[in-house]
């Protein structure tokens, strides 16, 4: 994996005046609201293309893949080059809520092979911030020719995750409440694996939606074990946020798996226990 996982707005903004402008993903994506396309076409990161998280970064959803399974790699090849990915040019992503769905994007194109793609430190809300101009409309990017290939990050499925539970780390990165089993407003049966270790995803976040500094990362993953883990994994609830601390786990220095099925597809086989609380198992 690349040493880089965000990219600033100042550097951002350089990046798109320069003779080698990266392309600017758009993953407006949040459960349960299916109006991304609307947001971004109102108002967008100018030259940014639109990416549908649902269609374009997940395969079909079925018990044994969960919700958002890892997409076909000749259909995710495909939606790269109209997106306008090419070799060796570099990928800028961003969501608006703290790039914690953007973050797919950026893990799925890590894991296809694509070194240059980082995320947009504080997402659109930076850009915002920054009183930086915004534009509207459908956008028309050049098609691209990027050529990808499976297999440079690691995965883990749901046997591999029970393993890591007990045998190295395994991070939760659902809030609190749904790995407590207090909630589950999605997911079949409410609780986590047994043995994994909660860790949410938005306590990855300044309060301004930008990465914590990577000591303090550091230091949170490690008061949950990851200095000792001889293997760490993270799964969510379909493996979209766990995406987000993945890419946290890298600010500080950490290299982790994902299992895509996440707690969809773990929670929906029945020979597969449930741990309820506050505690691990």
């Amino acid at each position: 994996m690349s040493d880089r996982v965000t990219t600033t707005v100042a550097e951002l903004r350089e990046l798109l005046a320069s003779d080698r402008p990266p392309v600017v993903l758009d993953v407006r994506w949040a459960l349960g609201d299916p109006h991304g396309r609307d947001r971004y076409t109102a108002a967008h990161i100018p030259g940014a293309v639109y990416v549908d998280l649902d269609r374009r970064l997940a395969g079909q959803p079925s018990p044994d893949g969960g919700r958002h399974p890892l997409p076909d790699l000749a259909d995710l090849q495909a939606a790269a080059r109209s997106w306008g990915l090419r070799d060796g040019r570099p990928v800028v992503v961003y969501d608006d809520v703290g790039n914690t769905a953007a973050a797919r994007a950026w893990w799925l194109l890590r894991w296809a092979g694509v070194v240059e793609v980082t995320l947009l430190d504080g997402a659109l809300g930076a850009w915002r911030a920054g009183g930086l101009p915004l534009e509207s409309g459908p956008g028309t990017p050049e098609p691209g020719d990027a050529v990808l290939r499976s297999g440079a990050l690691p995965v883990t499925d749901a046997d591999g995750a029970a393993q890591l539970a007990f045998a190295g780390l395994l991070l939760d990165a659902r809030a609190g409440e749904r790995y407590r089993g207090e909630q589950e407003p999605v997911d079949p049966r409410a609780g986590h694996i047994p043995g994994a270790v909660s860790a949410p995803t938005g306590e990855n976040l300044a309060a301004d939606g930008t990465f914590l500094p990577p000591e303090v990362l550091r230091k949170r993953f490690e008061d949950r074990g990851a200095g000792d883990a001889t293997a760490i994994g993270v799964y969510c609830g379909s493996g979209v946020t766990a995406a987000h601390e993945i890419a946290a786990l890298a600010i500080a220095g950490f290299d982790a798996a994902l299992f895509p099925g996440s707690w969809s597809a773990w929670s929906a086989d029945p020979a597969r226990p449930a741990a309820t609380g506050p505690l691990p198992s």
